[in-house]
């Protein structure tokens, strides 16, 4: 086996996925500010393949609360875990909302239902790490611009 898991970026017996790995600067708690307020907070679940975001915003008058799991995808039986960084967010609303996530040096993208998809949010993080601005962007011209400040 090679250090590297075919396709997967999972490095073998080290029980980690280095994909996860450029997140973990999301890793605490955060202000968001612009369309949404609130916080959010990121952590990592235990075996470091997965990390769990929690939300508590409000958003065009409404409370919304959720969590979101962030990671890869590998089903029952499969052999690796799919290349694309997947999530599903579920809200106090029952509504669930599946998104990508990419990394690209300091620019975070991520795409709603898939990649390439026109509606995403790209932000970028500051030299410290302790910002991210950026939009959401959605097809017909909406969105809604949005700054994360670390708080913890």
């Amino acid at each position: 086996m090679t250090e590297q898991q075919a396709g997967s970026g999972a490095v073998a017996g080290t029980g980690t996925d280095d994909g996860i790995g450029e997140l973990e600067r999301l890793l605490g708690r955060w202000r968001v500010e612009g369309g949404a307020t609130g916080t959010v907070t990121y952590r990592r679940l235990d075996g470091g393949f997965f990390l769990v975001q929690e939300v508590e915003l409000e958003q065009y008058g409404r409370r919304i609360t959720g969590m979101e799991v962030i990671g890869r995808e590998k089903p029952f039986g499969a052999a690796a875990p799919g290349e694309d960084i997947v999530s599903r967010f579920y809200d106090n609303e029952g509504h669930t909302f599946d998104y990508v996530y990419e990394m690209a040096g300091d620019t975070l993208t991520i795409w709603g239902g898939e990649k390439g998809s026109p509606a995403y949010f790209r932000g970028t993080f500051t030299a410290d790490g302790n910002v991210l601005a950026g939009a959401w962007v959605y097809p017909g011209g909406g969105g809604y611009e949005s700054t994360m400040t670390r708080i913890g």
